[in-house]
């Protein structure tokens, strides 16, 4: 299965320390609770590779504000250099758009008690976020299933768990197409087409593809959906 992003690598471009010194069309201001000491990098992902646009260094205050430029609205990742600590909890995407955008969070929970607003695509964003989350919580309920299943070993539960995991897997297409069939104007529709349903039928993704407003086909997430689809037709065709 092919996907849209691999696993990224971070690549630095430069760290600037001083928001007065910062220019740019997007104004992101924002706390991170308990953290005194660290740094922020505002990143985004070009190609496979994660690109630091921007840092913050926290030194105190938790409060920060920063500003940068981006060409159009698009994922953005805020990641958090906890120095010596180890955590996965270390990174907040966030779809970013120009104008003033505020992030709060805990150091505790950095990804899990984020609060995003600011970005009318963000908002989009969050509500396809939900009907993820919960066709994920049924996936883990049939991941418990089967490990407790593990021990007795019976052939019909092990049945009824695959058929169940590929009806999910169903769902989930549909239930991500149909969100972005219905958000023609939101630059999340292309996106999520993207890094969620790039192996979904051709017809299903030239139909999302198509329904695009004129704008949001022009744009990042919305170039890349056509180029995706065209090169898999040339190479199923083939």
């Amino acid at each position: 299965m092919k996907k849209f992003i691999a696993f990224a690598t971070i690549v630095l471009l430069f760290a600037c320390s001083k928001s007065d010194n910062k220019t740019g069309n997007v104004e992101l201001s924002g706390n991170v609770e308990g953290l005194k000491q660290g740094k922020l990098y505002i990143q985004q992902l070009k190609d496979t590779n994660l690109i630091i646009i921007d840092s913050i260094i926290i030194s105190g205050e938790s409060d920060f504000e920063t500003k940068f430029q981006i060409d159009e609205p698009q994922m953005l990742y805020l990641s958090l250099d906890r120095g010596t600590t180890e955590s996965i909890d270390n990174s907040i995407h966030f779809f970013a758009e120009p104008g003033k955008m505020k992030i709060e969070t805990t150091l505790q929970g950095f990804y899990a008690n984020a609060k995003i607003s600011g970005s009318k695509n963000q908002i989009v964003y969050e509500k396809y976020l939900k009907i993820k989350s919960n066709l994920n919580d049924e996936n883990l309920n049939l991941l418990e299933k089967e490990i407790k299943n593990k021990v007795k070993n019976d052939v019909a539960i092990t049945e009824e768990i695959n058929n169940k995991r590929d009806k999910l897997t169903v769902r989930k297409y549909l239930y991500t197409a149909n969100f972005a069939l219905v958000n023609p104007k939101s630059e999340v529709s292309p996106y999520i087409a993207l890094t969620e349903i790039p192996d979904a039928n051709l017809k299903l993704l030239d139909t999302i593809n198509k329904t695009l407003d004129p704008k949001v086909a022009k744009s990042k997430y919305g170039k890349r959906l056509n180029e995706w689809i065209k090169e898999r037709k040339s190479t199923e065709e083939n």
